[in-house]
């Protein structure tokens, strides 16, 4: 799980033109709700990746294109708690990038980010690690889409609070 949260947060703010800030911290709503939105498109860049690699009787071969369906139903409700925290563990610092982004209208900042995700994650997931990923998303599978959300804000949350960050990039603001 832990793997899976630092892939996911590491893919949202890998992309180009957003300057990184000190470790902003997230509430676990936006947390959540970031994880949330990401989820599909880390899971159909997850199956592709990993397609090739994996039994055909594996999860993400079977069911990848389905969960990933399943777990967009959420994204619109997820989507302004979800902007708002992309661009605060982007960082504050303004520039031309930065301000591009902040104007794109939604669909288009949307678009982009989603293949940006699933682009990142097929790119960077080793082909040893599928076969782990491949059960860790099997088990997740039956959760609603929010409960993992919340389970990786969880997470996250944890390592924040132990000094074993599952993400260097943001933390889980202290209550």
């Amino acid at each position: 799980m832990r793997k899976i949260a630092t892939f996911l947060v590491g893919t949202l703010i890998a992309l180009p033109g957003i300057a990184h800030a000190a470790q902003p911290c997230l509430t676990p709503a936006e947390a959540s709700s970031l994880a949330a939105y990401a989820l599909p498109a880390a899971i159909t860049g997850t199956t592709k990746r990993c397609a090739a690699t994996l039994a055909p009787t594996a999860y993400l071969r079977k069911s990848g294109a389905e969960l990933a369906t399943r777990y967009s139903a959420r994204k619109a409700q997820n989507w302004p708690q979800a902007r708002a925290a992309f661009f605060k563990i982007g960082g504050t610092k303004q520039n031309e990038s930065s301000d591009l982004l902040n104007q794109l209208p939604d669909p288009s900042l949307q678009q982009m980010l989603d293949a940006i995700i699933e682009g990142m994650v097929a790119q960077e997931i080793p082909a040893a690690k599928c076969g782990e990923i491949d059960r860790i998303v099997g088990l997740l599978a039956p959760l609603p889409a929010q409960n993992t959300a919340n389970l990786i804000a969880v997470v996250i949350g944890l390592g924040s609070k132990t000094g074993k960050a599952a993400t260097d990039k943001f933390a889980i603001c202290k209550s």
